[in-house]
């Protein structure tokens, strides 16, 4: 294709105003509670929607990331110490907000010893213990293939394990290059296999400059690796410092894309424009939940 840079963004990958007056509550909880979220950090097309709902995910380890990656908004430099009090405030802010969903992610932080699967945890108690029944979903770095690291996180028995392999393994030296796809792979496997019965969940981005046959291969790897829920959205370049989108992919695509996918057996699928890893978990979730119920119930069983 030829210079992306004169790419216009078409009318179906426009969103509404972050700015939304019905955003404004969340907001200012956040800000009273000291707390962060992807949603603002990574500037998500979503915002604005989610959190007139009063809905949002959690992004724990402050707002620096150690990691330099040509698609994220989110800023690259030295993070702060982990807080040890920040299990404790997201906990109070999901109970004011009474979330039956909470959606916990965070920063790289390759510079802690186990890459933040401790506060991973502790947050996950601390909400579990404010809200009983709400379920959580953790997305997390891949803690540079820590298996300790991931199993603390699985100790804490959160109901979605999610870390997203983004992008075809080809465009990962230029885009994504203190990741690994292969590692991300494994991360997910060992997901699997260290907490059997675990819901495992990735995504990715197209308009990266991904084939179709790339597409295709990464959904194949997915399966392959047992993920039951996958996310694919499209790419929208945060500023210009950023990596240029190479095509915008339409609606009706995105469509066949879930068609595909779903064929090779993922329990459930979520494509769209504006589709993001969080976006509409929990409703994605309950789609798995009600999938794995109809598997197990007897024909004739209450529910089924």
């Amino acid at each position: 294709m030829s210079s992306t840079a004169a790419l216009r963004l078409p009318p179906w990958a426009r969103k509404g105003s972050p700015l939304a007056a019905g955003a404004r509550p969340l907001r200012v909880l956040l800000r009273e509670s000291h707390l962060t979220t992807v949603c603002e950090e990574a500037r998500c097309p979503n915002l604005g929607e989610c959190f007139s709902r009063g809905t949002a995910t959690f992004m724990l380890l402050g707002d620096h990331c150690t990691r330099r990656c040509g698609y994220c908004s989110v800023a690259t430099g030295r993070p702060a110490l982990p807080d040890p009090g920040e299990p404790a405030r997201v906990a109070e802010a999901a109970a004011r907000l009474r979330l039956r969903y909470v959606v916990l992610t965070s920063v790289a932080r390759d510079d802690l010893a186990d890459g933040g699967a401790s506060q991973f945890a502790a947050t996950v108690r601390a909400v579990r213990a404010a809200l009983p029944w709400a379920r959580l979903e953790v997305l997390t770095p891949d803690f540079k293939g820590d298996l300790a690291a991931l199993a603390a996180v699985l100790g804490a028995a959160p109901d979605v394990f999610n870390h997203n392999v983004e992008m075809a393994p080809r465009l990962f030296p230029a885009l994504r290059p203190q990741g690994d796809y292969a590692r991300s792979l494994d991360v997910l496997r060992a997901a699997r296999a260290l907490r059997p019965g675990q819901v495992t969940k990735s995504g990715l981005m197209l308009g990266l400059g991904e084939t179709d046959g790339d597409v295709r291969g990464v959904l194949a790897d997915l399966r392959r690796a047992e993920v039951e829920i996958v996310t694919l959205g499209q790419y929208l370049r945060p500023t210009r410092a950023h990596a240029p989108v190479a095509r915008y992919v339409p609606p009706e695509a995105f469509e066949a894309w879930a068609v595909e996918a779903r064929a090779l057996g993922f329990a459930a699928v979520y494509s769209g424009v504006f589709v993001r890893s969080s976006f509409n978990a929990e409703e994605v979730f309950h789609g798995v939940a009600s999938t794995q119920a109809r598997e197990v119930d007897p024909p004739g069983a209450a529910g089924s």
